[in-house]
């Protein structure tokens, strides 16, 4: 009915096994916020993947991906999505995914050599720089402060960065800022000397591999070859890379309030309270239901634009509806999870309460749903489309 392949079921029971025995039985609280710790795993479960035959889905089979269209990618990132380590494992989680998305569309042939290769091989990792305290760039990136001003045979970049996942000991940066012609991507190395990551910036999510990095840029001196892509078009070259992305993270992330939830399902089928299980109070029973109707409305917002996708056509509308749909649908569900186990909900001795933080900043990332709405609403009322 939707266009999935027929190697996707068998792919997917290998993808939900590897998860099951390789990725959840690594998770860990003590390395929630140690980026250390967390490189160290990852290392392990990518060659893992590798052996397994399920690395890199989202990537061609000539650069050493799975190939998978957008639709089947969507049930496959599900499943890898229901551990805080499987997207990691697979090579599929942000910013390195979006970031392999600009290098290969972007990127000259030295820098695919030098930066997407080791990336895609899982040596190196990297980030995407524009996100900025104020009054510079946040859900408006023409507020970009950063500039990049032009010097003989290069640029000198000078800005202040903060909130970039992935920053910490990223092997290089994608760096968004503005010079005379607009807004311009460079890729910068971190062992740039004018290049610093100044603190891992502490924050309600645990498991995003390299942290969310305070980066500053003074006198940063690249190279004219340290530009990706044409200088001017940095904006639209962002806008490129957040449709697949916010696509990505309603996929992964349904995986991981299913994983929620069937943890609460099982706990309140055993778990009595006034002479019988909680599985048998209605309130209970409401919040089961409540949460599988949200979950299977995801799962068909996202399937859609996938098909969209791999049609070829602009999902720039529905992107953005479903990113606002899922990203507050999966926050209810893990929610809900929360709630139905009580205090042990609320602790760390199960993954939900820690789904529960994980799920809750995808409202802002990507852009706010208030933000999202608000660009909805102005489209819809200037075109006249039909409710």
């Amino acid at each position: 009915m939707f266009g999935h392949s027929e190697k996707l079921l068998e792919l997917r029971d290998r993808v939900r096994h590897f998860v099951e025995s390789e990725a959840i039985p690594r998770e860990r609280i003590e390395l929630a916020h140690d980026v250390q710790a967390l490189d160290r795993v990852a290392h392990v479960l990518r060659e893992k993947a590798k052996t397994a035959g399920i690395y890199a889905p989202q990537l061609p089979v000539e650069l050493g991906g799975l190939g998978l269209s957008w639709r089947d990618r969507a049930v496959v990132l599900e499943e890898a999505g229901r551990s805080f380590l499987g997207p990691i494992a697979m090579n599929c989680a942000p910013p390195d995914q979006p970031n392999m998305i600009n290098l290969i569309q972007q990127g000259s042939p030295q820098q695919r050599t030098k930066y997407l290769e080791p990336l895609i091989r899982g040596d190196i990792r990297s980030c995407f720089a524009m996100t900025e305290p104020a009054p510079g760039a946040g859900s408006d990136p023409s507020m970009l402060k950063t500039t990049a001003q032009r010097r003989p045979g290069g640029w000198v970049i000078d800005g202040h960065k903060w909130f970039i996942s992935g920053a910490v000991d990223a092997a290089f940066a994608i760096v968004l800022a503005q010079t005379a012609e607009g807004a311009t991507t460079f890729i910068v190395d971190a062992d740039n000397p004018g290049y610093r990551v100044v603190r891992n910036i502490p924050s309600i999510d645990g498991f995003q591999i390299g942290g969310h990095g305070e980066i500053e840029l003074h006198d940063c001196e690249v190279t004219d070859d340290a530009v990706l892509g044409e200088v001017g078009q940095g904006l639209a070259y962002a806008q490129l890379r957040l449709e697949p992305a916010r696509l990505s993270h309603c996929m992964r992330f349904i995986g991981r309030a299913s994983r929620a939830m069937g943890i609460a399902q099982e706990y309140v089928k055993t778990r009595f309270s006034f002479g019988k299980p909680l599985a048998d109070l209605q309130q209970i029973q409401a919040m089961v239901a409540d949460s599988h109707i949200d979950l299977h409305a995801c799962r068909l917002m996202t399937w859609h634009a996938a098909a969209k996708m791999d049609a070829g056509e602009s999902v720039k509308h529905e992107s953005a509806m479903t990113k606002v749909f899922v990203s507050e649908a999966v926050g209810r569900v893990a929610d809900r999870a929360a709630q139905m186990m009580g205090a042990l909900g609320m602790s760390e001795d199960t993954p939900v309460s820690l789904i529960l933080r994980e799920l809750r900043p995808f409202r802002i990332y990507d852009g706010a749903s208030e933000l999202h709405r608000a660009t909805l609403a102005r489209r819809i009322l200037k075109s006249s489309l039909r409710p």
